[in-house]
């Protein structure tokens, strides 16, 4: 079985790399390549509802459940489908129609902070949860003096687990990392930030660190469960909620714009390094392997990475124009993550109108969903509703990215689902093995894609999809 499922992953290991290096041919320019092909007509496509040929998200959407799917898809009809036109017949009224459609001050602003108010009134809900559930379960273990309850299930559920699952479980809590080195730790490493940052970036104070520090637990929590969800990690989201805070705390004339920006790495660093930590974990879960090995490795390599990081960014900054528009690297997000800054400097009033009640909305209707999920999975045990109430984190995620990701990885389940119905077993044996195939290999197709940028290669074609009115202008343009 184990040969077979290996020999099925790097079947479509190596479809999908070849495909990867085949679409890189045909994208010369940009709009360029398959990945710009308008699947459901140029409106449509002009709306980011497309399906991209991305064998990555084909895979992933193969591994998340369907349910988690089935959100994104409903979060980017919500978003993209029905408010932003709505929105978007507001433009004179709600904001100034000469806004840039990337201005956080226009339609964006809409998108980005509704999306941020979504995903952390759901992450603040299971915080919350969690937290009250842990507590309960503490206290009654207490009571019992049974060290050996881990606090985060029943006796029932353990007697109906499987043998195998019993075992990952023992040999996963035997060798667990102490509760007074992970805080320790992280006291420790507050305390070198405090110390050296505000000397790297004067703009920022060391009781401003200080209260990064405080916070970041609480926002990490919520990216390592929204990335398990969805194999999709939000650290940027929260690193957008830091910048507004900072910025707006530290205000434009005491460099505000800088503050913002240097407490968005921090804030970054502690959040994504959360959801990767709990990733190395469950694989360390399902393979049998030492959570304290698991973790020693992601700290060597984050150390690594701290020394190896700068190197690569200084040599890219010295070889090419970085941050530069229609330059190889223009860094795009350098300019949104600085207007988000500038927003935060100039407080929330100058957010487009309505658009902070909006975000209080959303932000309230996704502590209401959850409460309606779990009160549901508690009393509502006959039709099992809450199998089938959508995700606020996914239904979020589309709001400024759209819906292309969506559609590729509501394609995976569909794969999934077609293969269940033909062979439940067999896809239970070999979906995951099809998943990682292809998304290791358009993966893997980056690192030979950059060598060849940094070579000076680039793409020897572009293809582009244009409707037939396009066609003809371009066409008589080419004539004379």
């Amino acid at each position: 079985m184990y040969r077979k499922q290996v020999s099925v992953l790097f079947k479509y290991f190596a479809g999908s790399f070849l495909w990867a290096g085949f679409q890189w041919f045909w994208t010369a320019a940009d709009g360029c390549g398959f990945a710009s092909f308008p699947t459901f007509g140029p409106q449509a496509f002009a709306r980011r509802f497309y399906f991209d040929f991305s064998a990555t998200y084909v895979g992933v959407g193969m591994i998340c459940p369907y349910m988690v799917n089935i959100s994104l898809l409903l979060g980017a009809i919500l978003s993209w489908g029905i408010l932003w036109p709505i929105i978007e017949t507001k433009k004179g009224d709600w904001y100034s129609a000469d806004e840039k459609p990337s201005s956080l001050h226009g339609i964006q602003g809409y998108r980005v902070f509704m999306a941020i108010a979504t995903m952390l009134g759901d992450g603040l809900f299971h915080v919350i949860f969690m937290l009250s559930k842990t507590t309960i379960s503490l206290i009654i273990n207490i009571k019992k003096k049974d060290s050996e309850v881990s606090g985060f299930g029943d006796d029932e559920n353990s007697k109906l687990a499987k043998y195998d699952e019993k075992r990952r479980t023992e040999f996963f809590l035997k060798d667990q990392i102490p509760n007074w080195v992970a805080g320790g730790g992280y006291i420790l490493l507050a305390i070198v930030s405090i110390i050296a940052v505000p000397h790297i970036f004067p703009q920022l104070k060391w009781y401003q660190i200080l209260v990064a520090y405080v916070i970041a637990p609480v926002l990490a929590f919520c990216n390592a469960y929204g990335c398990g969800l969805t194999d999709w990690s939000l650290a940027s989201n929260y690193g957008k909620f830091a910048i507004i805070i900072f910025s707006a705390w530290v205000g434009l004339p005491d460099g505000g714009i800088i503050a913002g920006l240097a407490s968005c790495g921090v804030m970054m660093s502690i959040v994504s390094t959360a959801s990767d930590l709990m990733q190395d974990f469950k694989t360390g879960y399902l393979t049998l392997s030492s959570p304290r090995s698991m973790f020693f490795s992601q700290v060597i390599g984050t150390a690594m990475g701290c020394v190896l990081t700068p190197l690569v960014f200084w040599v890219f900054y010295q070889a090419y124009p970085v941050g530069e528009e229609g330059s190889a690297y223009p860094a795009p997000y350098g300019g949104v993550y600085r207007g988000i800054a500038m927003l935060g400097t100039e407080g929330v009033s100058t957010l487009p109108k309505n658009c902070f009640k909006l975000s209080i909305i959303f932000f309230i209707a996704a502590m209401v969903i959850n409460l309606v999920t779990e009160l549901s999975r508690k009393y509502e045990t006959k039709y099992r509703i809450y199998r089938f109430i959508p995700s606020p984190m996914c239904l979020a995620i589309p709001f400024y990215l759209g819906g292309y990701f969506a559609i590729d990885m509501c394609v995976g389940s569909l794969i999934l689902f077609i293969l269940e119905l033909s062979n439940k077993q067999k896809a239970s044996d070999f979906g995951p093995a099809v998943a990682s195939g292809l998304i290791c290999g358009e993966s893997l197709w980056g690192i030979p894609a950059a060598i060849l940028a940094l070579s000076g290669v680039n793409p020897p074609m572009c293809i582009k999809f244009l409707t037939a009115a396009v066609n003809d202008k371009v066409e008589g343009f080419l004539s004379g």
